[in-house]
């Protein structure tokens, strides 16, 4: 696996986070997870206006909580092999979904690199302070219940999802 850099996202970076987005839609998927709405937006500036407010506590929408989007930079040749985002804490609407969702584009995938990725945002995580960081999955995504034991995770409980079982994993920091 190549190493990969966690970076915030850019106006510089449009082009790509547009072809990035189109890999997924292009081989049939609509949801990008981890992606902040990436997927349900047109326009990348508002994207990225609203995602750049939701890292400070001063400008994060009141509906909302302390937020980091990082695109995951493959660092030999700059390309976009993933999204995630770290939530510093648990609302009502996030308390089966976790502290953060990933994604690695279709191209990138079963390389390890979604492994990397959240190992990189869980040494973010015990930098704040953070004691556990809960995560959840669909239980047949065997790739993300791959990447979450991988990384420590635990299996704590089970709720359902849009008609479909999903699993949440804690790990302690």
């Amino acid at each position: 696996m190549d190493k990969l850099t966690l970076v915030r996202p850019t106006k510089d970076m449009e082009f790509q986070a547009i072809e990035f987005k189109n890999e997924f839609f292009n081989n049939g998927e609509t949801e990008i997870n981890g992606s902040e709405l990436w997927d349900k937006t047109d326009n990348y500036h508002i994207w990225l206006e609203k995602v750049t407010t939701q890292i400070n506590k001063e400008t994060v929408d009141p509906n909302w909580v302390v937020t980091d989007t990082f695109f995951a930079i493959r660092e030999h040749d700059k390309k976009i092999i993933g999204v995630i985002d770290f939530r510093q804490e648990l609302n009502d609407f996030l308390k089966d979904f976790g502290h953060c969702g990933y994604s690695v584009r279709p191209s990138e995938r079963k390389k390890g690199y979604a492994s990397e990725m959240l190992r990189q945002v869980l040494e973010i995580a015990r930098k704040i302070g953070l004691k556990e960081f809960q995560l959840s999955c669909v239980s047949d995504n065997v790739p993300s219940v791959k990447t979450i034991t991988k990384n420590g995770g635990i299996y704590k409980r089970s709720f359902e999802y849009h008609g479909s079982k999903a699993d949440i994993f804690m790990i302690k920091l």
